[in-house]
C-alpha cells in the first residue's frame, strides 16, 4: 500500500499564492505518474497537472502559466506551486499515485487538502 499525504492549504486572497505537496510513503517501489486533482462543490474531480517519474508535465488548460507541478523523487514528494490564484481555483485539492508492479497498475489518493480563495 501507499500512503500519500497532503499539505499546504489554507484561505488567499484572489492574485496570491500556494504550494501543495505530498509525500509518499509505504510502497513506493513502481511509483510513476504522480498529479493533483480538484474537486469543487457541486462538480466532478478533474485533473489538474500530472507529473511523469521522467518530469514530463501536463496542466488542465485553466491552469497553465499559473501552475508548476514539480517532484522530488528521492523525497518521494510531489509539489503544486499555484499562482495568479482564483475563485474558480477554490476546491479540495487531491493528491493521486500510480503505481506499476508486475505490469498491474494500482492508483491512490491522498484525503485532500482544502485552497479557498477569496475575491
Amino acid at each position: 500500500q501507499v500512503q500519500l499525504v497532503e499539505s499546504g492549504g489554507g484561505l488567499v486572497q484572489a492574485g496570491g499564492s500556494l504550494r501543495l505537496s505530498c509525500a509518499a510513503s509505504g510502497s513506493i517501489f513502481g511509483i510513476d505518474g504522480m498529479a493533483w486533482y480538484r474537486q469543487a462543490p457541486g462538480k466532478q474531480r478533474e485533473l489538474v497537472a500530472r507529473i511523469t517519474i521522467g518530469g514530463s508535465t501536463n496542466y488542465a488548460d485553466s491552469v497553465k502559466g499559473r501552475f508548476t507541478i514539480s517532484r522530488d523523487n528521492a523525497k518521494n514528494t510531489v509539489y503544486l506551486q499555484m499562482n495568479s490564484l482564483k475563485s474558480e481555483d477554490t476546491a479540495v485539492y487531491y493528491c493521486n499515485a500510480d503505481r506499476w508492479v508486475r505490469n498491474i497498475r494500482s492508483t491512490y489518493w491522498g484525503q485532500g487538502t482544502q485552497v479557498t480563495v477569496s475575491s
